[in-house]
């Protein structure tokens, strides 16, 4: 009898669609492995956090549709949200990303793993997926020589988003340095976006959440960094650019006990800093901060503003594991995001 018939009974408690996915999962196994050590593989689910992401609050009636990377998608029937932040759930993209996934160089193809993995996220949370795929130059990513290559941007629309229309931009770079796992530069950043599209934002405006590749330098310029969030704002149509009412950029936000937020001027993040008020989080105000995708924006003529940048020990380091990120602050974070959003 054969191994996945074998794994197919071993799963069939589970039921059809567990069984399904776990089979799925486990696809890659080698078919010389002994069908015991498959089945136990495969009944312990692959193991640990390549999984997805923790369930929502309420589980959708509907089966999510799964993301394509060449065409738009969406859940048939978006998930019920709770009304408050889960950082658990940001917790939980981060050991992915870091452990499961390592690090992300934008061109590579452990990059692509990641936003394959992040695009199915947010389909299951009910947002309608696309990619953006853009060219990166060769350069030197903090000390390693990269060749040319391709990234892309994974952007998430709710069901029914006229990007003509006023709306707010939350944004997250998913790659790394070449030789770091990234847990809090920027797992992190991409945990919270990933919690809040499972959120009830009940945002002033339309959010429309991105994923932005090639994020971290190639060089010493500001033209060899930012590569995603530079070609999502070149794409912008005059109606589209006008559309966009406000652009945050969540990068290296699960550090510390305070929540730095920044804006690339020298006219303070005030809309942040009363937000942190409304939230009870504390906080500390930057000015000239441009080290991040929301400066892509700005530097465009768009409204831009930064959550995060407290300095450690792993920055850019092989040791930026997920033992950095401190849940708490995770949290911290998200309610001043939220509070932002609702305004």
């Amino acid at each position: 009898m054969s191994q996945v018939v074998l794994a197919a009974r071993a799963l069939a408690p589970l039921g059809p669609r567990a069984a399904h996915d776990a089979l799925r999962a486990c696809a890659t196994l080698p078919r010389t492995a002994g069908t015991l050590v498959v089945l136990a593989v495969l009944a312990a689910g692959c193991g640990g956090p390549s999984g997805p992401l923790p369930a929502p609050s309420v589980t959708p009636s509907v089966s999510p549709a799964p993301s394509s990377a060449a065409s738009p998608s969406a859940s048939s029937t978006a998930p019920a949200r709770p009304g408050t932040f889960d950082a658990a759930t940001a917790q939980a993209a981060v050991r992915h990303l870091a452990v499961r996934i390592g690090p992300r160089l934008a061109t590579g193809p452990a990059f692509r793993h990641a936003a394959d993995w992040a695009a199915a996220e947010l389909s299951a949370a009910g947002y309608v997926v696309r990619r953006q795929r853009f060219a990166v130059p060769a350069g030197d990513s903090w000390g390693v020589p990269v060749a040319a290559g391709h990234s892309q941007n994974v952007v998430a629309a709710p069901p029914g988003f006229d990007p003509t229309r006023p709306h707010l931009v939350l944004g997250a770079h998913l790659d790394t340095v070449a030789r770091s796992p990234g847990a809090e530069d920027n797992a992190s950043g991409v945990g919270v976006l990933l919690a809040l599209a499972r959120t009830d934002l009940r945002a002033r405006l339309p959010v429309l959440l991105v994923l932005f590749g090639a994020e971290e330098p190639r060089g010493p310029g500001d033209d060899d960094h930012h590569y995603g969030s530079r070609h999502y704002v070149a794409r912008l149509e005059a109606a589209e650019r006008r559309a966009v009412r406000g652009m945050l950029a969540l990068d290296r936000v699960g550090v510390g006990s305070t929540v730095p937020v920044g804006s690339a001027t020298a006219a303070p993040p005030t809309a942040l800093v009363r937000a942190a008020r409304r939230a009870g989080v504390p906080h500390t105000a930057e000015t000239g901060q441009r080290s991040s995708d929301h400066w892509s924006f700005v530097r465009a003529g768009l409204p831009g503003l930064r959550v995060g940048s407290t300095p450690y020990a792993g920055y850019h380091d092989p040791g930026d594991l997920p033992g950095l990120v401190d849940v708490d602050q995770l949290d911290r974070v998200g309610r001043l995001v939220l509070a932002w959003l609702r305004g």
